[in-house]
């Protein structure tokens, strides 16, 4: 069993995948299809975003594993070392995002599901963007519908 275990994995023979290949290939658009063979180790076929989810989930993974082992500072502090993008954060919203990128880290690895960790990444990765682009949490302020504005 692999860290990447897909939870939905159909097994086919080879012979599907020349007799059938369509279904196979639609199978595999949705989820991990093994492939056996007669005659050799069993081969995965699955789509490119799959593979680019998984290699995804393998780096983030190998970045935790190196702010994990350092010992200086908090792990806020750390993972802003690894991940620069954090320093756009306020000091408790860096302690907040190491929570929880640790926890969907965990939860992907636990449910196979690379999917977890790479979208709580991209969300505090664009939520410090949007701050460091100047925009906020406070409310607009908008204009009655009657108001008039004069030129500058």
């Amino acid at each position: 069993m692999t860290i990447l275990n897909d939870l939905r994995t159909t097994t086919r023979r080879s012979s599907d995948l020349s007799k059938h290949s369509a279904d196979v290939f639609a199978e595999a658009e949705d989820h991990t299809v093994q492939i056996t063979r007669r005659d050799g180790e069993p081969l995965v076929l699955m789509s490119q975003r799959e593979a680019d989810a998984r290699a995804a989930l393998l780096q983030f993974a190998a970045d935790l594993i190196t702010v994990t082992l350092d010992e200086e500072g908090t792990l806020a502090s750390r993972m802003a070392d690894r991940f620069p993008w954090m320093l756009a954060l306020s000091d408790t919203d860096q302690a907040t995002c190491a929570r929880d990128l640790v926890d969907a880290a965990r939860a992907s690895f636990a449910t196979g599901q690379p999917h977890l960790a790479i979208a709580e990444l991209t969300s505090w990765r664009e939520t410090a963007t949007a701050i460091a682009a100047g925009l906020s949490a406070r409310p607009a302020e908008w204009l009655d519908h009657d108001e008039l504005i004069e030129r500058p």
